[in-house]
C-alpha cells in the first residue's frame, strides 16, 4: 500500500458524515453526535460519539459503520471510540435538527434513512462495470430484497436492454409535487425497481448532447424526484467511468454512500481504476471493495487462459487497502444475458456462482443492511410525536 500522510482530525470528521443514525435519518456530525477525534503518529485514531442514551439499541451498528468508514481513510491503522451520552440539551437541539431535516427531505434525496447505496464505479470504459452491477442488484433481489438501479451512465445507459424493461415512466403526486415511479420487474421473492435515462429518451440509439452540469441535475432528479419507497434495501448506482462531474455531484448528495470499484485483470486497467479509489476518498466516501470482471475464461476443454492478463484484481485491493469481494470469470454467457435482459447471476455457472457470491458477502460483511430490529422508536415520527408531547404538556403547566 502507497506511503501517504495521515488524515487530519477534521478528515476523520468529514468522513463520519457518512455515518447515519437510522431512526433520526440524518448523519451524526449534523446531529452533534460525533464530538471529535484524535489522531495518533502511528495511525490510530479515537473517536468521541455521544449517544441520545448509553442504552441505545443502535450503538453496535453506529461503531460499525463508524470504524468501517474511518479505518478507510489512508494511513489508519487503528480505530477506537469513546463512548459518551448527550446532554438533555444536546438531545433537544438534536431531535429539532432531526425534525427539520425531515421538513426539508424531499430538497435532498428521496432515499430511506435505512437504504443502503453502493456506487459501482470505474475508472475507464469497457470493464464490465454495467454488468456487475445489473448482475449484483439481481443476485440480491433473489434472496427475497428490495433492490434499486439507478443507471446514472447517463450518456451510456445500457440497463434498460440488460434487464429487458422499455417503456416511458410513469408519475404521481407526492407531497405537492410530481415524482417518477421506477419500473419493476419481480425476481423471486424480491424486487428490481429500475430508473434509468433509457426511459425518457424515444429510443436506445438516441444521442444525448448534454454537458456536465446538465448531466448532474439529470442524476440530482433521479435521486430527489423519484419515489424509491420506504423499503428499499439497497440502491446500486451504475455510475458512469472515470471521475467528472456526476460523481462529484453523487458523492455530494450521497455522503453515505458506498463504493464497489470494477476493473479487470490487466494492470493497466489497473492503474485507471486506483483513481475512481482516489476520487471516493478525496470525496470522504467508503470504498468497500474491488471486484475484479473477465477474470480468466475456461474452454469446454477445462483449460484456462487469462486472456486479460491476471492480477490486477489483487493489485488494485492491496494498493487501496480494501478487500477483493470476487473475481468473475470471462463467460459468453454473461454477454448474452446482457443481451436478452436475463442476468447470468439468476442462472447457473462458474459467473453466476461469483456473482452469487459477491452477493452474499455484501450482506454479510461488505454492506451489511441496516439493523432497527429492538429499536424503542423505529421511526422518527415516533419521535416527534413524543417530542411534541412534551412541549405541549411544558405549555400547559
Amino acid at each position: 500500500m502507497p506511503d501517504r500522510p495521515l488524515p487530519t482530525p477534521d478528515e476523520v470528521v468529514a468522513v463520519l458524515r457518512g455515518v447515519i443514525d437510522p431512526e433520526l435519518g440524518s448523519d451524526i456530525v449534523d446531529l452533534g453526535m460525533a464530538k471529535g477525534a484524535t489522531v495518533g503518529p502511528d495511525g490510530d485514531v479515537v473517536v468521541t460519539i455521544a449517544l441520545t442514551t448509553s442504552g441505545c439499541p443502535l450503538r453496535a451498528q453506529i461503531q460499525r459503520d463508524v470504524r468501517s468508514r474511518v479505518g478507510s481513510l489512508p494511513g489508519v491503522r487503528k480505530v477506537t471510540l469513546d463512548w459518551t451520552e448527550m446532554t438533555p440539551e444536546e438531545k433537544s437541539s438534536a431531535m429539532g435538527k432531526a425534525r427539520w431535516n425531515v421538513s426539508q427531505r424531499p430538497e435532498d434525496t428521496a432515499l430511506a434513512p435505512t437504504t443502503k447505496v453502493v456506487l459501482v464505479a470505474s475508472g475507464k470504459g469497457g470493464v464490465g462495470k454495467s454488468s456487475v452491477t445489473v448482475n449484483l442488484a439481481a443476485a440480491l433481489a433473489a434472496t427475497g430484497l428490495r433492490i434499486g438501479v439507478l443507471d446514472a451512465d447517463i450518456w451510456g445507459f445500457s440497463v434498460p436492454r440488460m434487464l429487458n424493461i422499455e417503456g416511458r415512466l410513469g408519475g404521481r403526486e407526492r407531497h405537492g409535487r410530481k415524482v417518477m415511479v421506477p419500473h419493476e420487474r419481480t425476481v423471486g421473492t424480491g424486487l428490481l425497481r429500475i430508473i434509468s435515462m433509457g426511459f425518457l429518451v424515444e429510443d436506445e440509439e438516441s444521442a444525448l448532447m448534454w454537458r456536465g452540469l446538465m448531466l448532474n441535475r439529470g442524476v440530482t432528479h433521479f435521486l430527489q424526484d423519484v419515489e424509491w419507497g420506504d423499503d428499499l434495501d439497497y440502491l446500486f448506482i451504475d455510475m458512469p467511468p472515470g471521475t467528472g462531474d456526476v460523481q462529484m455531484g453523487v458523492a455530494k448528495l450521497l455522503p453515505r454512500a458506498e463504493v464497489i470499484v470494477v476493473t479487470t485483470p490487466a494492470t493497466a486497467a489497473q492503474k485507471v481504476a486506483y483513481r475512481a479509489v482516489s476520487m471516493a476518498r478525496k470525496s470522504y466516501l467508503r470504498v468497500a471493495g474491488v471486484i475484479e470482471n473477465m477474470s480468466s475464461f475456461t474452454c469446454d476443454h477445462g483449460e484456462t487462459y487469462a486472456l486479460f492478463g491476471e492480477g490486477g484484481g489483487a493489485a488494485l485491493a492491496h494498493d487501496a487497502g480494501v478487500p477483493l469481494l470476487g473475481q468473475v470469470p470471462l463467460e459468453a454467457s454473461v454477454a448474452a444475458g446482457g443481451d436478452s435482459g436475463q442476468p447470468v447471476a439468476l442462472g447457473a455457472g462458474p459467473a453466476a456462482e461469483a456473482f452469487q457470491a459477491i452477493a452474499q458477502r455484501i450482506l454479510t460483511d461488505a454492506i451489511p443492511q441496516s439493523e432497527l430490529a429492538g429499536c424503542s422508536a423505529r421511526m422518527l415520527d415516533a419521535a416527534v410525536a413524543a417530542l411534541d408531547a412534551l412541549d405541549a404538556e411544558a405549555a400547559t403547566t
